[in-house]
């Protein structure tokens, strides 16, 4: 399934801000291919009306550094700084300008692809930012509380308990089955989970999500060999299964 329809939002719209057409052409075919809607600017003062348009905000930024007018990073920090905007903006940066990079995230962008650059790479940028925009929205329960079969979370205070008894989790631990817990039924990747527990910039080892879902098991399951609430869905990922009677 395709990221944009799983989002509940069909047909988001992407910006695409770059002074090189080749750019905004190859990077345009990838993400209308998937779903999404595109829109473009070749210059800063272009990107900000773009930015700004209330018939076609966008949804996501992918905004290069180097620009006529108003360069990249002045322009992100306008939108942030100036107009209070929330808008998940991804910058190109080139190869070796880490400074850019560095001051970019500095300012409120939220993640940077290097030139030259893997359109498919751009496209799961753009999808992991909406995925973080779709989780930062969902509606919490009247009473913060979050609830699944015999476990009951209380994020605020970051406590758990299973089958009415206090369970201490690690940070990570409790993290992992807070985004699961908030999204019952919903298949995440190992990416998508590595992406909201730990960082964009995790590089370490592969297997840690899997050692921290075996270790997550042994405190809620009761038979951790057959878990009935944090289940893989082979090929896919794993979710959370709240239908378990307490």
């Amino acid at each position: 399934m395709r990221g944009p329809s799983v989002l509940g939002a069909p047909k988001p719209t992407v910006l695409v801000v770059d002074d090189e057409p080749i750019v905004v052409e190859v990077l345009g075919r990838y993400l209308r291919r998937e779903g999404f809607q595109v829109t473009s600017a070749a210059s800063g003062p272009e990107a900000w009306a773009a930015a700004l348009d209330p018939e076609q905000p966008p949804r996501v930024i992918v905004l290069d550094v180097m620009l006529p007018g108003l360069d990249g990073l002045e322009l992100c920090r306008r939108l942030r700084h100036e107009q209070h905007s929330t808008v998940p903006i991804i910058l190109l940066t080139a190869r070796g300008e880490e400074a850019d990079r560095i001051s970019g995230l500095g300012i409120g962008a939220d993640d940077y692809v290097t030139k030259p650059f893997s359109p498919a790479e751009v496209v799961a940028r753009v999808r992991a930012q909406l995925r973080r925009l779709e989780m930062d929205t969902q509606p919490p329960p009247a009473d913060g509380r979050l609830r699944g079969g015999d476990l009951e979370m209380d994020p605020a205070n970051r406590t758990l308990t299973v089958r009415g008894q206090p369970t201490a989790l690690t940070a990570k631990e409790f993290d992992l089955l807070h985004v699961l817990m908030a999204h019952p039924g919903h298949v995440f990747s190992r990416d998508e989970l590595l992406d909201a527990v730990w960082d964009r910039d995790f590089v370490g080892d592969p297997g840690t999500l899997a050692v921290h879902v075996h270790r997550l098991r042994e405190k809620i399951e009761r038979d951790p060999s057959r878990p009935a609430h944090v289940k893989v869905v082979w090929g896919l990922g794993y979710k959370f299964d709240p239908s378990v009677a307490a």
